[in-house]
């Protein structure tokens, strides 16, 4: 399925949002996400389906003054 990470389009096989963390890397970072503007809880990730079209934003936590 086609979706976009960040602004960038992605093809990925991920069901949910948990792999697709997985599969980018991510799956123990401290990051937000949400889905198509609506955020994610890290509890909530695994039962998050994601689908062909959707909008997925990863978000690290930044340090600074």
């Amino acid at each position: 399925m086609k979706i976009i990470v960040n602004g960038d389009p992605l093809d990925s096989d991920a069901p949910t949002l948990a792999q697709l963390l997985e599969q980018l890397g991510k799956a123990d970072a401290k990051v937000a996400t949400s889905v198509n503007e609506g955020f994610v809880p890290k509890t909530q990730r695994a039962d998050t389906p994601l689908h062909d079209g959707d909008r997925i934003e990863i978000v690290a936590p930044r340090q600074g003054g």
